[in-house]
């Protein structure tokens, strides 16, 4: 039985398009061979190179990670864990002296084959370290992850709960097309959690975080008019947390045939489900989180906060404007974290404190969305401030985010 080819199920995503006819079929065979030095898992491809026409690529055995991690510190490896974290989170490609590095901390010999491939095309090279990162295991730092989470689930019977994931995926679905109408591109990805879905954004650029966003609300108002307009309760009411963090991510791959689904586990699925412990129906938590925001950030190395990432995701919500949902076109969207309102301008931004079922305390942020359309009803997503009684907390801190440093004070037991 032949399989289907790995690259081509994701040819958009990874570039193939406007390659040669003769490159295509050179880049299926190299799929071909690296689909049999993975062994349907037995081995793990950590990264490739390539010298002189000669590809070489390093595989490990599927449990060499976890036994390097546990291992008694040596002189190739006095930190494993940070190392393999280091390997896991780099570029799949390697110059030859880092690739050659690699093989003796593994303490491995690389599998060569000839191929007849221009890697010196940044197109190409691309194609190949996705092909390699399918049949690996990478360490994604810094993205964003959203958990969106039906309520009462486990408590419907089996034909609603197929409902209710089928009625949320349609709302995925019909976010995702709205976004591309506008020339907004998201390569996401998502997984289900059984009652709800992991939703990330493949895409590494610095603007990804803040598309993963836009496309939060708009899951949420598609679900939210859906809800309206249903006679029964199949349209489940979701619960939302937004996080940024590190997670590993690994190729799904049925048999023979490789998919475009991933599997996503660490800190941030972990952070994302313990956020959802305590939220109320409808409510949207934001994650206490801090990363690089936007290229002349970057440039000048200023780190985003959560109220910074809110308020610089907002300035951009007028491209927005005009797409239809459900028969109103959005006029105005205007999204921001709840806390007290001073006047003139003048707000605080309160943090939340809970302490999950484990003991350990979190710090979260409430979100609201108002989304206003043109002849229709708006939509208001989120709790408000004021309706948070019932929210568990040991403390809230007020932020000033008006000051020209931001001051924080307890102003709730």
């Amino acid at each position: 039985m032949k399989r289907g080819s790995w690259f081509s199920t994701r040819a958009e995503a990874s570039g193939v398009q406007g390659l040669l006819p003769e490159t295509l079929e050179e880049l299926a065979r190299l799929d071909e061979r690296l689909y049999r030095i993975w062994n349907l898992g037995d081995n793990v491809l950590l990264c490739w190179t390539y010298r002189a026409g000669e590809f070489f690529v390093l595989s490990v055995r599927h449990y060499a990670i976890a036994e390097t991690v546990n291992a008694a510190p040596d002189g190739r490896m006095p930190d494993a864990p940070r190392f393999v974290n280091e390997v896991l989170a780099g570029p799949k490609y390697l110059a030859m002296e880092a690739f050659e590095a690699l093989c003796r901390a593994f303490d491995c010999r690389p599998e060569a084959m000839r191929v007849n491939l221009r890697v010196e095309s940044p197109s190409v090279a691309a194609v190949i370290s996705d092909i390699v990162r399918c049949y690996g295991v990478s360490l994604v730092r810094n993205r964003a992850v959203v958990l969106l989470d039906a309520v009462g689930f486990s408590l419907q019977p089996p034909l609603y709960q197929m409902a209710m994931l089928n009625s949320l995926s349609y709302s995925v679905n019909s976010a995702y097309a709205q976004l591309l109408s506008k020339n907004i591109k998201i390569d996401f990805a998502r997984t289900t959690t059984g009652d709800g879905f992991y939703i990330w954004n493949r895409a590494t650029t610095a603007e990804a975080n803040a598309e993963l966003y836009r496309l939060m609300m708009m899951i949420l108002a598609d679900n939210a008019v859906a809800r309206r307009k249903a006679r029964s309760a199949w349209v489940p009411n979701l619960r939302a947390a937004f996080h940024v963090g590190e997670h590993y991510e690994f190729q799904q791959v049925e048999g023979l045939n490789p998919t475009n689904f991933s599997y996503i586990v660490g800190q941030v699925t972990v952070d994302l489900a313990r956020m959802l412990e305590r939220a109320l129906p409808g409510q949207i938590l934001l994650g206490d989180f801090s990363f690089r925001f936007g290229g002349n950030a970057i440039e000048r190395g200023i780190r985003f906060d959560t109220p910074d990432f809110v308020e610089s995701t907002r300035a951009t919500l007028d491209e927005l404007n005009g797409l239809d949902i459900s028969g109103g076109r959005v006029e105005k969207i205007r999204c921001y974290l709840t806390g007290q309102n001073l006047g003139g301008g003048r707000y605080l931004v309160n943090r939340f404190h809970v302490r999950d079922k484990h003991g350990a305390e979190r710090t979260l942020y409430n979100a609201k969305i108002n989304i206003h359309r043109d002849k229709a009803e708006p939509i208001y997503l989120g709790v408000r401030g004021d309706k948070l009684a019932a929210f568990e907390t040991t403390k809230v801190d007020s932020l000033s985010r008006d000051a020209e440093e931001t001051g924080s004070f307890i102003v709730r037991p």
